[in-house]
C-alpha cells in the first residue's frame, strides 16, 4: 500500500514541488494551503505523515502539530523552516514533532527524512528486557483474535505502540487503525466524532460525517485515554461493544460494523470503577485481555538500546556519539516521563551537541532549564490546578471553570506536568480524588 502523506504550505509553488518530488517516487500526495484546511482534510482520509511550513496564516505549523500531537499521537510530523536557529529546533522537537527540514533542502534530504518519519510509523519496538519481551509475547498472541484488549501504564511507556503492534500482527493489518485520543475532544463532540452523523442532525451539519468507528470498520480502533471518557457516553460505547453495532447521530438505524477495539489508559481504572467513575460493566468489556506495560525504571536495561535508536532516529544522518559519563546519568535517571521523557532528552542533546558527542554538560543544561520551569509561574499554576480540583471533588469540568480555562486546557496541563517530570503519577491521580 502506497503510504499517505499531507503536505501543507500557503506557498502554492513549494505545495506543488514538494508534491510533484514525493508522487515521483511513489508516495500517496494530498495538499492544504493551510493549517484550517489541513485540520479538515485529515478528518476525511488516514495519512502516514504531515509534512508543514512553520509560517502560515491563519494556523501556524507549531499550533498545526500540537493538534496533530493531541489528536493523532501516533502520526508523524515533519516541519519546513526557512528560520533555522538551534532555538527552533528544540522548540519544535519539544512540541513532539519528528523532525524539521530547514529551506533550502535538497530532495535527497526530503527522501530521507520522510523514509525515517515512515519507518518509525510502521511501530518499531525498541527492548533488550524480559519484561518487555513478555509484553510482546501477549500482545502477538491477542493480534490473532478479535478479543478486545486493555493495555494499561504510565504515561510514555509506549501504550500507542504496542497497540498499532497488535494491529499489524492480526489479520486486519491491511485496514484503518484509527487511534482516538479521548481526553483531547470535549464531551459533547466525542459521540459525533466516534459514531458520526447525519446531514441535518444538529445546527451545522451541513454534510455526512463519517465517524472514527465507520472509518475503522474491518480494522482496529484505538481509545486513547479511555479513563477520560464521559460516564454518559460510556453507556453507547459498552453498547457498540456488545451489539457490534454503532448509533449514527440522526439516523433512525443503527449501522453494523467490523472493529477490534483496543482501549489504553495511564489510570488505575479498578479504582475509578469502585469510585464510581467508569462503569464497571464497560471495563469487563474492555478487559477481556489485559496488557499491563511497565515503567522504564522498572526495565533499565532498555535504556541503552532505546538511547541507540533515538540516536540514529535524531541524528540527521551523523554519527552522533555519547560519553560514559553522559550514558551514566541516563541510567541512573528514575524517567518519570518514560520512554517519551528520553526520547525528548536525546533529540535536544543531539541539538545542543551540534550533531557530535553528547556529554554530560549538554543533559545538565536541559536539567537546569527543567528545574527553573518548576519554580516562580508554573509552581503556582500547579498548586492553582491541584487546589482546584481537591475543592470541586476531582470534577475536571467543574475545576476548570472555577479557574477559566476549559476542561481540555486542564486536561493537557496535568498531562504536560506529568509528562516533564513536574508532577508523578501519584500526585496528579491524588489531585484528581
Amino acid at each position: 500500500m502506497k503510504a499517505n502523506v499531507l503536505i501543507i504550505d500557503d506557498d502554492y509553488h513549494m505545495r506543488l514541488a514538494l508534491k510533484e518530488s514525493l508522487t515521483k517516487v511513489g508516495y500517496a500526495v494530498s495538499i492544504a494551503e493551510d493549517g484550517i484546511k489541513a485540520i479538515d482534510e485529515m478528518g476525511k482520509r488516514i495519512f502516514d505523515l504531515i509534512i508543514t511550513d512553520v509560517k502560515m496564516p491563519h494556523l501556524n505549523g507549531i499550533d498545526l502539530l500540537k493538534h496533530v500531537r493531541k489528536e493523532y499521537p501516533l502520526l508523524p510530523v515533519i516541519l519546513v523552516t526557512a528560520y533555522g536557529t538551534i532555538q527552533d529546533a528544540v522548540t519544535v522537537i519539544k512540541e513532539g514533532a519528528f523532525d524539521y527540514i530547514q529551506k533550502p533542502f535538497s530532495a535527497e534530504a526530503l527522501y530521507n527524512t520522510v523514509r525515517r518519519a515512515l519507518g518509525v510509523n510502521n511501530g518499531k519496538i525498541i527492548y533488550a528486557s524480559k519484561a518487555m519481551k513478555d509484553v510482546l509475547l501477549k500482545a502477538e498472541r491477542v493480534a490473532k483474535s478479535d478479543a478486545t484488549v486493555l493495555v494499561t501504564g504510565e504515561s510514555g511507556v509506549g501504550k500507542e505502540l504496542i497497540s498499532r503492534f497488535i494491529h499489524e500482527n492480526s489479520n486486519r493489518a491491511q485496514m484503518p487503525f484509527i487511534p482516538v485520543n479521548c481526553a483531547s475532544l470535549p464531551e459533547n463532540l466525542l459521540e459525533s466524532e466516534l459514531f458520526g452523523y447525519e446531514k441535518g442532525a444538529f445546527t451545522g451539519a451541513n454534510s455526512r460525517k463519517m465517524g472514527k468507528f465507520e472509518l475503522a470498520d474491518k480494522g482496529t480502533i484505538l481509545l486513547d485515554e479511555i479513563t477520560e471518557m464521559d460516564i454518559r457516553l460510556q453507556a453507547k460505547l459498552l453498547r457498540v461493544l456488545q451489539e457490534k453495532e454503532i448509533e449514527v447521530v440522526g439516523s433512525r438505524y443503527p449501522k453494523k460494523i467490523d472493529v477490534k477495539v483496543i482501549a489504553t489508559t495511564n489510570r488505575n481504572i479498578k479504582n475509578m470503577v469502585l469510585e464510581g467513575k467508569f462503569r464497571e460493566d464497560l471495563y469487563y468489556r474492555l478487559n477481556v485481555f489485559p496488557i499491563y506495560v511497565p515503567p522504564l525504571r522498572e526495565r533499565k536495561e532498555d535504556i541503552p538500546e532505546l538511547v541507540a535508536y533515538f540516536l540514529r532516529k535524531h541524528s540527521k544522518g551523523m554519527d552522533v556519539g555519547i560519553s560514559d559519563e553522559a550514558m551514566g546519568y541516563l541510567m541512573e535517571n528514575s524517567w518519570k516521563g518514560n520512554a517519551r521523557e528520553l526520547e525528548n532528552v536525546i533529540a535536544r542533546a543531539c541539538i545542543l551537541s551540534n550533531y557530535t558527542v553528547i556529554k554530560l554538560t549538554h543533559l545538565k543544561d536541559m536539567e537546569f532549564v527543567q528545574e527553573s520551569a518548576k519554580g516562580s509561574i508554573k509552581e503556582m499554576e500547579i498548586k492553582l490546578i491541584l487546589d482546584a480540583l481537591k475543592t470541586c471533588g476531582g470534577n475536571k469540568t467543574k475545576a476548570a471553570s472555577l479557574l477559566g480555562i476549559t476542561a481540555r486546557t486542564l486536561r493537557n496541563k496535568l498531562k504536560e506536568y506529568r509528562e516533564m517530570g513536574i508532577l508523578t503519577e501519584k500526585e496528579v491521580n491524588n489531585g484528581c480524588l
